[in-house]
């Protein structure tokens, strides 16, 4: 049973810093896309990171130059350092995880980086609360 663990949500003044992580289990395969989103009641489910298993790393324009997604394979931990926190930052952060991400031209099938949509992921946590305080 594939379980993910979010932690590191907090209060936060606005220019702040915090740093999520997210303990993954039971999720064996070797090739994938993990994944942060948030949403808060007045915000639509956005899409903020992703990272795939070869460390390519995908960004939402609202948080790029600003949060650095990463992994530690032997923790199996996924991370979101994030800096220069502002008020509308304020969310309910998730982990998520599911298969790499292929594009298709003609027949053929080509690697490519994970998407922000959640429909692409099987597999959530219950969520970080962030809160910044401007």
């Amino acid at each position: 049973q594939v379980q993910l663990v979010e932690s590191g949500g907090g209060s936060v003044q606005a220019g702040g810093s915090l740093r999520l992580s997210c303990t993954a289990s039971g999720y064996t395969t070797s090739s994938y896309c993990m994944a942060w989103f948030r949403q808060s009641p007045w915000k639509e489910h956005e899409g903020v990171s992703a990272i795939d298993s070869s460390g390519a790393q995908t960004y939402a324009n609202s948080v790029k130059d600003r949060f650095v997604i990463s992994k530690d394979n032997a923790k199996n931990t996924l991370y979101l350092q994030m800096s220069s926190l502002k008020a509308d930052d304020s969310s309910l952060y998730y982990c998520a995880v599911g298969p790499p991400h292929y594009r298709q031209v003609g027949p053929r099938l080509y690697s490519s980086n994970c998407s922000l949509s959640p429909d692409d992921y099987n597999y959530w946590g219950h969520g970080t609360q962030v809160t910044v305080s401007s």
